[in-house]
């Protein structure tokens, strides 16, 4: 039976220094338990369970050894939004369908659906790309020390970040629109509040030594992140989806208080991190449901997506020190407790009695480890009746919250 690491207990005395030595500046990421992890592999006290999870994310690295690197100028010209170019991401609205079948507008939404035709943008698919590979990549790197994977992910952020001939703008102007009704929507901002911290952990590891990795891509991802962080403060886009009720609230404040950090703008991380705690308290209820996403037609997968905002969040707000994981609201709001409501369906102890159009119990078990890690001992009873996704769980190698199946 695999148990999340009593992480206290493995820095010992012998392994400090290594350890201290190895410590990347990560955002969401613990850095302290990867270097423990590091030099428990390197020392050859690693259990049996790590090895495994090693080699699922060695596995998984070598797939993306050969693919991409992915831009944003990969896609036509022709039938850009208004006011986008090559260098604009643009991704369509993925739940609206053509409501009139000679000139498809207007168009209407059926949630949770996808419109195969939204897809013919392949901005949002390779920003997927882009996050999973690189993440993955770094990982790898820092664990083995390869230098074909750093090499590889080094590449990969560069080509869609830096290099001045294929960079995305710092902006997300042109995401999820619709057509016939406008050019981008602020929700749209979800396409990379959703995973792009991950991007962000992914660079710090690479800056701690990796080959391939330079001075001055570590200045041309600063810049970028520095105007993206402006544009996610002062436009009207960034400021709305900040102020959305539901998840989407949820990531937004997230990922800007997970850019800020990784800017070394702790003041507006921390304030991004206490920004959560009312939404705690407004969204989620005494039982840990959170109405909203019970709402939804797939009401199991998204409350444990605006879990893992919350979750992420609360790893982030611990390097400025904010106590998400520990808040309790009035009535006894909490994440832990919106992770309890979820663990009975992910443990298959009990059915989901909300509407949810394609039930997978795996998708918790990132939310469920980051509670267990937490001190929920709910969680860690739960985790072995919780299904490892079918790509492998790389929690032991990768001890933060990711989405774990497909969204959009």
């Amino acid at each position: 039976m695999i148990r999340p690491f009593a992480w206290s207990t493995l820095l010992s005395f012998s392994l400090l220094p290594l350890v201290r030595s190895a410590i990347p500046q990560t955002v969401v990421l613990d850095a302290t338990r990867l270097a423990t992890v590091k030099a428990q592999l390197q020392y050859g006290t690693e259990t049996a369970a790590l090895r495994s999870t090693l080699a699922t994310l060695v596995n998984q690295a070598n797939y993306w050894l050969s693919q991409g690197p992915w831009s944003v100028t990969n896609k036509s010209s022709s039938g850009l939004p208004p006011g986008a170019t090559i260098y604009d991401y643009v991704s369509q609205a993925p739940y609206f369908w053509p409501g009139n079948t000679s000139t498809g507008c207007p168009y209407v939404e059926y949630d949770g659906q996808v419109y195969p035709g939204s897809q013919v943008w392949p901005d949002h698919d390779n920003r997927g790309r882009v996050f999973a590979s690189s993440y993955i990549l770094s990982l790898a790197w820092y664990y083995t020390g390869n230098a074909a994977y750093s090499q590889q992910a080094a590449n990969v952020i560069r080509t869609w970040f830096i290099t001045n001939a294929t960079a995305m703008n710092p902006n997300l102007n042109h995401a999820q629109f619709i057509p016939c009704s406008n050019s981008g929507r602020y929700i749209g901002i979800i396409d990379f509040s959703q995973g792009y911290t991950s991007v962000l952990d992914a660079v710090a590891i690479l800056q701690s030594g990796a080959p391939g990795w330079t001075a001055a891509d570590t200045a041309g991802f600063v810049a970028w992140n520095t105007a993206y962080s402006n544009w996610l403060e002062t436009s009207s886009f960034g400021q709305q989806e900040t102020a959305a009720t539901n998840n989407h609230g949820t990531f937004a404040l997230m990922q800007s208080a997970g850019v800020a950090l990784f800017l070394g703008n702790t003041a507006l991380a921390r304030s991004k991190a206490n920004a959560m705690l009312p939404r705690i308290s407004a969204y989620i209820t005494a039982n840990g449901s959170q109405p909203q996403e019970l709402a939804r037609t797939r009401s199991f997968h998204y409350s444990v997506y605006d879990l893992l905002a919350y979750t992420r969040m609360a790893d982030i707000a611990s390097k400025v020190g904010v106590n998400v994981w520990g808040y309790t609201g009035s009535n006894g709001q909490s994440i832990q407790q919106a992770v309890n409501f979820i663990i009975p369906a992910a443990s298959g102890a009990q059915s989901w009695s909300y509407p949810e159009l394609d039930f997978e119990a795996y998708t918790a078990g990132d939310v469920i480890h980051a509670a267990a890690d937490a001190g929920n001992p709910n969680a860690v009873a739960a985790l072995k009746n919780v299904p490892t996704p079918p790509s492998g769980s790389l929690w032991f190698v990768r001890p933060a919250p990711e989405l774990l199946d497909q969204t959009t």
